[in-house]
């Protein structure tokens, strides 16, 4: 596959407004809505005390909901939007309110532009352009894919790894080199998370609180046996999951239930174990190209604790370390797209409000992280 793209900045440069100085405080709102969460985070930078101190960020506040359709249902784009409708402004409310800020001490509005679902990013994109406007704020439009890079990197003080992005939209494994997060390999069709989503529909899992996670812990049952003559697709870097998925639904369908031979456990280990054993190989094949020693894992699916623990294993035999996070940082969240926004905003970053139409296709390679280029000399609290 052609990992090639057109070069896009995140938020073009305005000639007309000055820098931020990085070496000063700085704290913006982020407002992340591309998928069936909301969620909305209020990120503050202190900066050192003096030349060889260190800067800190520190996430103030970094509330969520999240939009759960009915069992045997995805979410889809129409009602996740109106979830997001109903529930964004509370949540700038409470962001604000547990940050113990006010909005005049907001010094710039994050949003994500995109990718996800044209709905939802809509109905949230339009309440940061309104926050913008309303407050005289620089607005920042954030690239998800980036956000959940960075936060993963504020969160565990990872500096250059190899990073596995892993959610319901995207799978990808990742380096930085020249200005950019490259992308080494990816899925060819659905994204991880889609497959054990879709999965998760078949077999009757509840999508509460996520259909990954109960999956997995399904996987855990004692006595959850792996199945053969499941499909082991990796292409070079990239991975293929359809037809993975379209194997374990046809023997759930053919030997699935109370009366076939195959449990629900089994089916859900046997799918775990054969799509982590294909990201661990493509990142172990990333970490040698690269010379990495370690891998930060980002993204809703990066939650799973099997996928940690096979990684850590990996990294292991090659003396190198493995960096995660939990569901407050993990899953998507305000947070990240502060995150990414803060950084932007310190080198000088701007999205003017005519120019900042979300998109659904916005790759992780097509952003200037300009920031990456300046070094970095902080820590998450």
């Amino acid at each position: 596959m052609n990992h090639e793209t057109t070069p896009m900045p995140l938020s073009p440069l305005l000639s007309n407004l000055p820098l931020p100085d990085p070496s000063k405080p700085c704290i913006v709102i982020g407002i992340e809505g591309s998928a069936n969460k909301c969620g909305v985070g209020v990120l503050q930078y202190v900066p050192p005390p003096s030349p060889d101190k260190m800067g800190h960020y520190k996430t103030l506040s970094n509330p969520r909901k999240t939009y759960i359709s009915p069992k045997g249902q995805g979410f889809l784009p129409r009602e996740t939007a109106w979830h997001h409708h109903a529930h964004i402004v509370g949540l700038i409310k409470t962001a604000i309110s547990e940050s113990g800020l006010q909005m005049s001490q907001i010094n710039a509005v994050a949003f994500t532009r995109g990718p996800g679902m044209g709905g939802p990013l809509h109905t949230c994109g339009i309440v940061a352009r309104w926050l913008s406007l309303k407050y005289g704020l620089p607005l920042l439009g954030s690239n998800h894919c980036v956000a959940h890079i960075e936060m993963g990197r504020m969160a565990t003080s990872s500096d250059d790894p190899v990073v596995l992005y892993v959610s319901g939209g995207n799978t990808q494994v990742l380096a930085y080199n020249k200005g950019r997060y490259r992308i080494f390999g990816e899925t060819i069709d659905i994204a991880i998370g889609n497959c054990l989503d879709r999965f998760a529909r078949v077999i009757g899992i509840s999508n509460d609180p996520s259909p990954g996670y109960n999956i997995e812990l399904l996987a855990r049952e004692e006595g959850a046996k792996f199945v053969p003559d499941i499909p082991y697709v990796v292409k070079g870097m990239d991975v293929s999951f359809s037809g993975i998925l379209t194997t374990v639904e046809r023997m759930w369908k053919e030997k699935g239930g109370s009366s076939g031979t195959l449990t629900r456990a089994d089916l859900c280990y046997t799918l775990q174990e054969t799509l982590f054993a294909m990201l661990i190989e493509t990142t172990e094949r990333a970490m040698s190209h690269t010379g990495s020693s370690s891998v930060l894992i980002v993204g809703g699916v990066g939650c799973n604790l099997r996928l940690q623990s096979m990684m850590a294993a990996m990294a292991g035999q090659r003396g190198g370390t493995v960096a995660g996070m939990d569901s407050r940082y993990c899953i998507d969240n305000g947070a990240m797209i502060a995150a990414a926004g803060i950084f932007e905003h310190q080198f000088g970053g701007r999205t003017k409000v005519e120019d900042s139409g979300v998109t659904q296709r916005f790759r992780t390679d097509q952003v200037e992280v300009v920031w990456r280029e300046k070094g970095s000399n902080w820590k998450h609290t």
